[in-house]
């Protein structure tokens, strides 16, 4: 069977990429990335006024054009009139994946999966606990090829610290880091363990220098972005994990592990980010950070490859 030709649409995001390329990967699609750069007048436009989006595509990214793919996988709003302009133009030919809440109808993709904490409904939605991911125990195995004998210093238990950082909801403060340093240095000292720390764009200098300084002689890595990146060693490498709870991604990525997970919260406070770090701790996933470190086992989150199995099975009734 020849192999379905596929695009990703998003809006240049690693977040959002992330989840498509994931999902596309369990399909074993190769595809093909399409980030949209909207032109001089629809940039200023909301969406939901954007005439011709196809056109809105500013000529110097990648063309919007034919042939169209088999298979397109979108995330975010402003990929929405794009990628139903899209299915438009192919005569309905396109099968349109799109991930998260489209703020349309459903109905007008051929499947849409969003998190339970959106609260859509329909019979073409699938609804996950979290984020899709590209965790895979290949993947994982693979990155501690790279990075496990370097790791392999640290002394266990290895406890992963998933850094995120100020969003729109949360800020992470110098204060927030000094109070998580003094909880990750409890740990370490209770246990005589270590952490691997890896910090996010949104992180912030100041925060990183504070944690430094506040877990100094703790045996640790913190990776801020020089070399390869060593996430997913991070995870292949950690006996627990810790993120904070402005990212929904990290969280997922981490619950798909099936370590026990740790939740640091920053300042702030977002309705459906409280549902989700909710959901996970109902489901006896996530339990908050004290600065301990226990052991318990969970089923792991599976979303990307329930998700998959979604596009497969629709696919297969298309051509029947």
């Amino acid at each position: 069977m020849t192999k379905k030709s596929c695009w990703i649409l998003t809006e240049g995001m690693a977040g959002t990429e992330n989840q498509c390329l994931g999902l596309a990967e369990a399909l074993d699609f190769d595809p093909e990335m399409k980030r949209l750069c909207p032109r001089w007048p629809w940039r200023w436009l909301p969406i939901g006024l954007w005439p011709a989006p196809l056109a809105a595509q500013n000529p110097t990214a990648a063309p919007l054009t034919p042939p169209w793919p088999d298979v397109l996988i979108s995330a975010g709003r402003k990929s929405v009139p794009v990628a139903l302009a899209i299915k438009k133009k192919s005569g309905g030919r396109v099968f349109g994946v799109h991930l998260l809440n489209p703020y349309v109808s459903p109905d007008r993709f051929d499947l849409v999966a969003t998190p339970r904490h959106d609260g859509l409904e329909g019979d073409n939605v699938l609804v996950t606990e979290g984020a899709l991911t590209r965790i895979t125990k290949a993947r994982l195995d693979d990155a501690l090829d790279v990075h496990g004998g370097r790791l392999a210093a640290l002394p266990r238990p290895r406890l992963a610290v998933l850094l995120g950082g100020t969003s729109k909801h949360f800020q992470f403060t110098e204060r927030a880091a000094g109070e998580l340093a003094r909880l990750l240095r409890a740990m370490a000292v209770e246990t005589g363990g270590s952490l691997m720390i890896t910090a996010s764009r949104r992180t912030g200098a100041g925060v990183v220098a504070r944690l430094r300084a506040g877990l100094e002689n703790v045996p640790m890595e913190i990776w801020e972005g020089d070399g390869a990146n060593p996430y997913f060693a991070y995870l292949a490498a950690a006996d627990a994990i810790l993120v904070t709870n402005d990212s929904v991604s990290m969280a997922s990525e981490a619950a798909t592990t099936g370590k026990p997970l740790y939740v640091f919260n920053l300042e702030g406070k977002a309705k459906k980010f409280d549902a989700f770090h909710e959901n996970l701790r109902a489901r006896g996933i996530a339990r908050p950070f004290d600065g301990t470190l226990e052991k318990w086992t969970y089923e792991p989150l599976a979303d990307t490859g329930r998700v998959a199995q979604g596009v497969c099975k629709r696919l297969a009734e298309r051509t029947k």
